[in-house]
């Protein structure tokens, strides 16, 4: 019995450090707070590799990125209440659809499809391609933008408060 239990405890303490989770990182204005996972790019190309284009990206790592906005915001032109939502991005070469959904708790965009009626704002933004490499994945915000950088790409959304 105690073997079996030694055993199990050595194989989670492997598989812990196996699949070691990006950090949780958070940005925070007056009315906007933004807590998601922090991959690193590690060499990889990730637009277009990593991740593909024409895919929904729970835009981070691990959990779905929540947003919270303290007041009730026009985010990308689209009314948007009080409240947090998990942030999503329709990939694309020259342009991203960034989701905003009312189902939090979201491991990843495997669950996307069956929780995609629950959008309540999709803003088509354009990609900017950054001369310089950012090897964290950023998202910043400073109550006017919510922009997000990651290797060469960033986008942006306006946001009015």
């Amino acid at each position: 019995m105690k073997k079996g239990l030694l055993f199990l405890a050595l194989m989670l303490s492997i598989s812990s450090l196996t699949f070691a989770q990006s950090p949780r990182a958070f940005a925070e204005s007056a009315n906007v707070k933004v807590s998601y996972g922090q991959p690193s790019k590690k060499g990889r190309v990730i637009f277009g590799g990593l991740e593909k284009f024409g895919t929904v990206w729970r835009t981070g790592a691990n959990e779905a990125t929540e947003v919270t906005f303290k007041k009730d915001v026009k985010f990308g032109g689209k009314f948007v209440k009080a409240g947090t939502y998990s942030l999503f991005s329709k990939l694309g070469e020259k342009e991203w659809t960034i989701i905003l959904n009312s189902e939090l708790k979201q491991w990843g965009a495997y669950g996307y499809e069956k929780i995609k009626d629950k959008n309540v704002a999709e803003v088509t933004v354009p990609v900017k391609a950054l001369k310089d490499v950012v090897e964290k994945l950023a998202i910043t915000t400073d109550d006017k933008t919510l922009t997000i950088s990651w290797d060469t790409t960033s986008v942006a959304v306006p946001m009015e408060f």
